[in-house]
């Protein structure tokens, strides 16, 4: 069971929780059970993304000894790669039972949501082209695992997509691909050599510190603009996450490469988790 639980990188799940947590706050109401849904919903993608990931990464040979970070279970023989297909598609079906239990309740445009990010999950690291290769895996991110998670949760409680969830969306997606830039900024070295071009790659490990401090930091200017469309300041009660984001800040800044850089992806995880509880308390507020 550990070798599973670790498989599916604990400390990337902020990035489930987060913005459904923003999206349900930034609703006019509540629907306990659709809450849920959307979580699971969420988690089962992040955990199916992160196993296909592992799966991809492992049968392409692009995990090698020489990766820095934490063990990949495919590329080390602790899983077949077989059964972590199969856990793949669990996940991904469990995903699927949730949404559509949500699209069933709310609408079936849900439906086609749903498909398009279930494709995006595979399309990350899986087939013939895969995007995550081509630097375009901090875009999935963002628009999935931010914008569409995030205004997702509020239109499954409201029915409707309110101002703010949209405006709420945007730090969400910043700092969920900020912890997408921290873990490739560490496996710079690596993946290039084994032919994987993210856009760290792409942009070198300088320029790739500068996109970090820049995510991080566009996410808490866009507070302000949440509260103005909350017409409240409690919105603001976000930017108390703040000094939570100085140390990956300075890790990314800085000429550190490889290894030293393993605190900055745990760090950005805790950061999208402080920042995602304090903005849904203040939308809550609002």
């Amino acid at each position: 069971m550990r070798v599973w639980v670790e498989a599916a990188r604990p400390r990337t799940l902020a990035a489930a929780v987060a913005p459904v947590l923003v999206g349900t706050a930034a609703a006019d109401r509540l629907i306990p059970w659709r809450f849920a849904a959307a979580l699971i919903v969420a988690l089962a993608l992040q955990v199916g993304v992160n196993y296909a990931n592992d799966y991809y990464d492992g049968v392409r040979g692009i995990d090698t000894a020489e990766r820095v970070g934490p063990r990949r279970a495919v590329a080390t023989g602790l899983v077949a790669p077989a059964r972590m297909r199969a856990a793949m598609l669990a996940a991904f079906t469990v995903a699927g039972i949730a949404g559509l239990s949500l699209a069933a309740a709310v609408g079936w445009e849900l439906l086609l949501v749903g498909l398009a990010c279930l494709a995006a999950a595979v399309g990350y690291s899986g087939g013939p082209r895969p995007y995550a290769s081509a630097g375009l895996g901090e875009l999935f991110v963002f628009v999935c695992f931010g914008l569409i998670a995030t205004v997702g949760s509020a239109y499954v409680q409201a029915e409707r997509i309110p101002a703010v969830a949209v405006a709420a969306a945007v730090p969400m997606g910043l700092l969920i691909t900020a912890i997408l830039v921290a873990n490739n900024a560490r496996d710079i070295a690596t993946d290039a050599a084994a032919g994987k071009r993210t856009l760290a790659v792409r942009l070198g490990r300088r320029r790739t510190g500068v996109l970090y401090v820049a995510l991080v930091a566009g996410a808490f200017a866009w507070v302000p603009v949440i509260a103005l469309l909350a017409r409240s300041p409690a919105p603001l009660l976000a930017l108390l996450a703040l000094p939570i984001a100085v140390r990956p800040c300075r890790l990314l800044a800085s000429p550190a490469q490889g290894a030293p850089l393993l605190p900055a992806l745990a760090a950005t995880a805790r950061l999208v988790l402080v920042f995602g509880l304090l903005l849904s308390a203040g939308l809550l507020l609002s």
